[in-house]
């Protein structure tokens, strides 16, 4: 009898499916299969041109199986970039990383997937699969902002792994969603994996660098996200240890397809697959590089040139098709992840349309953001926040004061509304405060001989705002720049350009407190000024808001909590060559020098005490776990934000990083009230590369753990010993 009803029970199944399997002309139509059958049953139904075809950015659509065109490309650095629709812009990604706040992180990644929804389903609905209207984002940038040099730094989270590591991690998560079974949008780790300038070189340039400083510095950011889930890697435009990056046996198949069993699929830098006869000089043709790049697992070329020497390359036995199928495989499962090919009514992110765009929520979140990424670096005689009641003119001068373009950063998208310093000081001054403006001088160049007519137009103020720095129109990706001080996207300097320098000597002249506001997306040699202006503040590149912000703390409505994701260098010749990739005496980690602002620095109107409440223990081994908590105190007069940061120093007398960042904690606090931060930090977090036994390993020894404000702010330590 059970042996009957398993049997009715089975046919009734097999009848289920076969009517299912009826309903839909192409298996890979059927939602029930896996993304793996799916993928495959499309790849067999291609002849080689048309996988070929689907293998560039701008694949087309194919018609006789249903399947509409699709461009890979698309941006979302700091929200959806690009394109013709009016979004959120939050603070420029190294902004971001000055708030050191992973759930910030999180939600934007889920507001910016959100708006990319709303403009993929709109665009779609009208027959639009143009580039930059896709959901395959290739964000973050998690290269290590090793150099302050690099002119594309600002799109980093910053100089440390650890930090780049969780906020990366946080906006991959946020970004593509929590739904078991589709992707709301699909992020990208770029640029994989030894990258970071100069810009002039990155076509051609070979870089090498030991185990350590691979594993170390390089390769960590990297690997948390293919531990996260993230659905693509970008590899980079150099070469590493002679060979493309993108064709490289180290990087693509030894540590990223085989040691991390990364299963996402990978696109090229745009044109790097052409760099690999063209300017690497390592394939006789597009047939050889094209080949090569898809034996590594590189699956998508972002050119038009490339990858269609794929069609010869099979022909002269070069390569497979069945190995050009694994790359198509990895493709259209990415696609069917984010239901591009499923019924709208049954993928979840379907009624998303362009209302969603630029939602309240969103715009206080980059508000917020914008606030917390703005680090006071210094405060004399606690000049800010200032007595509106004693101010009745406000000076707001120099070129980045009411510049729209500038607090936008790159890779960005534009705002309905977008609010600049003078703006933002205009509106929250209202109408007892006079404000006067005048941008006085661009960036750079000569100074001139003479700024007596701005002496006079401000001697009258109670209050001289400065608002300096550099632009985005001269730090950033392969730039066409023929000013003093910057060269094709990167600096030749750190310093602030000297005629912003000589025009904050003539404003101290008068008497009158300066506060000076940066707009960067890098350090800043700002030695002078450290010295003699009362308050600077780095407000970076800010996005839309940047002006409230700004004014915010100004005045006092918001009590600055940002700290610094790089160390401030006070002058050029603290920095190795640029061109050298070894980490001796770069970032806080290696730096023997004394900074003009450490890693991790930044000012509040409040002071904070850091108490133990439970020491680590003295002895552990490399398979337990360091557990800790500390208190920490809000001393000051002001509600407020500290980050408590909480560093490891080696054992003495190896080659390991002078003290490195292992967690951290952004903890809101009432004047006089507390809170308790428990640190959990697993022993094997500590492995360094060992190049007796050639792989990672933890060193054992005596170690010291500190937490505080910054990474030169030991404010309670202990030590402990891994055995």
């Amino acid at each position: 009898m059970k042996k009957t009803f398993f049997l009715l029970v089975i046919i009734a199944f097999n009848l289920q499916f076969s009517q299912a399997q009826s309903e839909y002309k192409f298996p890979f139509q059927n939602p029930a299969l896996s993304v793996e059958e799916r993928a495959a049953d499309i790849v067999s139904r291609l002849g080689l041109k048309d996988k070929v075809r689907q293998m560039l950015n701008k694949a087309p659509a194919i018609d006789s199986l249903g399947i509409s065109a699709y461009d890979w490309w698309n941006e979302c650095l700091h929200g959806v970039a690009r394109t013709e629709y009016k979004v959120t812009v939050y603070p420029q990604a190294i902004g971001m990383a000055a708030g050191w706040d992973a759930d910030a992180m999180r939600l934007m990644g889920d507001y910016t997937a959100t708006e990319g929804r709303a403009i993929y389903n709109t665009s779609s609905a009208k027959g639009d699969f143009s580039i930059y209207h896709g959901l395959t984002y290739w964000t973050p940038n998690i290269n290590i902002f090793r150099d302050p040099r690099w002119g594309r730094g600002q799109e980093t989270y910053g100089e440390d792994p650890y930090l780049t590591s969780a906020l990366a991690a946080s906006f991959v998560n946020g970004l593509q969603g929590g739904d078991p079974k589709y992707l709301k949008a699909a992020g990208c780790a770029k640029h994989f994996a030894v990258h970071s300038g100069p810009e002039a070189l990155r076509h051609n340039f070979d870089i090498s660098v030991s185990n350590y400083d691979l594993w170390d510095t390089y390769l960590p950011a990297f690997k948390r996200l293919a531990e996260t889930g993230v659905a693509g890697f970008m590899c980079a435009y150099n070469a590493f240890d002679g060979q493309p990056c993108c064709g490289s046996d180290k990087l693509m198949l030894d540590i990223l397809r085989i040691d991390w069993n990364y299963k996402g699929y990978v696109t090229s830098d745009c044109g790097a697959i052409d760099d690999f006869y063209k300017r690497h000089r390592t394939h006789p043709n597009s047939a050889a590089a094209a080949a090569d790049a898809v034996f590594h697992g590189t699956d998508v070329d972002c050119g038009n040139e490339a990858y269609f020497g794929l069609v010869r390359a099979v022909r002269d036995g070069l390569i497979t098709e069945d190995a050009i199928d694994i790359s198509l495989r990895r493709l259209f499962a990415t696609r069917l992840r984010l239901g591009l090919l499923d019924p709208k009514e049954i993928v979840p992110f379907s009624n998303i349309d362009s209302t969603y765009l630029e939602l309240p929520e969103h715009k206080e979140l980059a508000l917020k953001m914008a606030r917390q990424s703005i680090v006071l670096l210094k405060n004399e005689k606690n000049l800010l926040p200032i007595d509106r009641k004693k101010v009745k003119k406000i000076a707001v001068l120099g070129p980045n004061c009411d510049n729209e373009w500038v607090q936008l950063g790159n890779y960005n998208g534009f705002p309905t509304e977008n609010v600049t310093v003078l703006e933002g000081i205009r509106r929250e001054a209202g109408p007892g405060i006079k404000i006067y403006s005048d941008t006085v001088i661009g960036y750079a160049g000569a100074t001139p001989a003479s700024f007596a007519s701005t002496i006079e137009n401000v001697k009258d103020a109670d209050l001289i705002v400065f608002v300096g720095g550099i632009s985005p129109r001269l730090e950033g990706e392969e730039m066409r720049v023929n000013v003093d001080g910057f060269r094709g996207g990167d600096r030749t300097t750190i310093a602030l350009p000297k005629i912003q320098t000589d025009l904050m000597k003539t404003l101290k002249s008068t008497g009158k407190p300066v506060v000076f506001v940066m707009m960067t997306g890098s350090a800043i040699a700002v030695e002078w000024e450290s010295q003699n202006i009362p308050a600077i503040m780095n407000a970076w590149y800010g996005g839309q808001s940047t002006g409230t912000a700004v004014a915010d703390v100004i005045f006092g409505k918001y009590n600055p909590s940002g700290r610094l994701p790089v160390t401030f260098y006070a002058k050029d010749s603290d920095l190795p060559p640029f061109e050298d990739y070894n980490m001796e005496n770069r970032t806080y980690r290696y730096f023997t020098g004394k900074a003009l602002y450490p890693f991790g620095y930044g000012l509040s109107f409040s002071n904070f005490a850091y108490n133990w409440t439970k020491i680590p223990s003295a002895s552990i081994s490399d398979k337990e776990t360091i557990e800790c908590a500390f208190k920490v105190t809000n001393k000051g007069k002001f509600s407020g934000d500290e980050v408590a940061q909480i560093y490891i120093k080696y054992p003495d007398g190896k080659k390991l990083p002078l003290k490195e960042l292992r967690t951290f904690k952004r903890v809101g606090l009432d004047k006089g009230a507390s809170s308790e931060v428990n640190v959990s930090i697993p022993a094997s977090d500590l492995s360094k590369w060992d190049n007796e036994t050639g792989k990672m390993a933890v060193p054992k020894g005596i170690y010291t753990i500190f937490a505080g404000g910054n990474s030169e702010n030991e404010a309670i330590s202990a030590q402990f010993e891994i055995k």
